[in-house]
C-alpha cells in the first residue's frame, strides 16, 4: 500500500474538499478586497479543512489499512470480502497479502457521489496494475443483500462505505449481513466516520466477541477533529465442537 501504489484510488466525497477550497477562496479574497478581517480567517479555515480532508482520502486512509492489514496477519489462503470496496484501495491491499489460493473479492454500487470516478472497470484496471487480478473478484450489488452464502469468507473489511447508507435501519442489515457471511472464527474490520459506535452494538447483538473501537487520529480527520474515522475490530465465535 504506502506509496508503492500503482493503481489511481481518486477522492471521497470529492465535492467536499472542492466545496470548502472554492469557499474559502472566495472568502479570502473577497475579505482582503473589502478589509475584512474576519472573512479572510473564516476564509482561512475552510482552506485549511480543504488540506486536512485531502491528507485523509490520499495518505491518512491508507496508512491506517496498512496498520489494520497488518495486524490482521491474512492466511495466504484466507477469503476476504470488502464491502463498498470503491476503486479498491483497501481489496487490492488485502489480495497483495494472499497467496495464490486466496481470494480478495468486492462488492459496490459503484457510486461517484461517494468517490471519485468510482467505476467496475476502474477497479479491474487498478487490479491488473498492482498485479493481483488474479486473485480478485468484483460484485455489483446492495451491502444489504449480500450475494453470497452464509459464512464465505475469513475476513469482511470495510472503508468509508456503511455510513452512506442513509437509514440506521439499513446499516443494521449491512452489519448482520456482514455477519452472516463471515466464517465462524472469521474476523471483522470496518472503518468509518463517528458513526461506527452504532456498529459496536449490533456486532455485539449478533454474537460477535472481541469487539474494539478506537480512534484512528489525524490520519482520519476528515476536515477535522469534529469528524473523526473508527476502526471497529470483532470476532466472530469459532463453531462449538459437537
Amino acid at each position: 500500500m504506502g506509496e508503492t501504489r500503482k493503481g489511481e484510488y481518486g477522492f471521497d466525497a470529492p465535492y467536499v474538499p472542492l466545496g470548502y477550497a472554492v469557499g474559502g477562496t472566495v472568502l479570502v479574497v473577497g475579505g482582503v478586497f473589502l478589509g475584512v478581517l474576519g472573512l479572510v480567517l473564516v476564509g482561512i479555515v475552510l482552506l485549511l479543512c480543504a488540506g486536512v480532508f485531502l491528507h485523509a482520502t490520499r495518505r491518512g486512509k491508507f496508512q491506517i489499512w496498512e496498520n489494520a492489514l497488518d495486524e490482521l496477519k491474512l492466511e495466504p489462503d484466507a477469503r476476504v470480502l470488502d464491502l463498498g470496496c470503491g476503486r479498491g484501495a483497501v481489496l487490492l491491499a488485502a489480495a497483495q497479502r494472499l497467496g495464490a489460493g486466496g481470494r480478495a473479492v468486492g462488492i459496490d454500487l459503484w457510486r461517484t457521489v461517494d468517490q471519485s470516478g468510482n467505476a467496475l472497470e476502474t477497479t479491474r484496471r487498478n487490479a491488473v496494475a498492482e498485479g493481483v487480478a488474479d486473485r480478485v473478484e468484483l460484485h455489483t450489488g446492495d451491502l444489504t443483500e449480500l450475494p453470497f452464502a452464509d459464512g464465505s469468507f475469513d475476513v469482511v473489511v470495510s472503508s468509508l462505505a456503511i455510513h452512506n447508507i442513509d437509514a440506521e435501519i439499513g446499516r443494521t442489515t449491512a452489519i448482520r449481513e456482514a455477519v452472516r457471511v463471515l466464517a465462524p472464527g472469521g474476523r471483522i474490520v470496518f472503518v468509518d466516520l463517528r458513526i461506527a459506535a452504532e456498529y459496536v452494538d449490533v456486532l455485539g447483538e449478533r454474537g460477535m466477541t472481541d469487539i474494539v473501537d478506537r480512534d484512528e487520529g489525524v490520519n482520519g480527520w476528515w476536515s477535522g477533529p469534529w469528524m473523526p474515522t473508527r476502526r471497529v475490530t470483532a470476532r466472530k465465535p469459532a463453531a462449538r465442537r459437537l
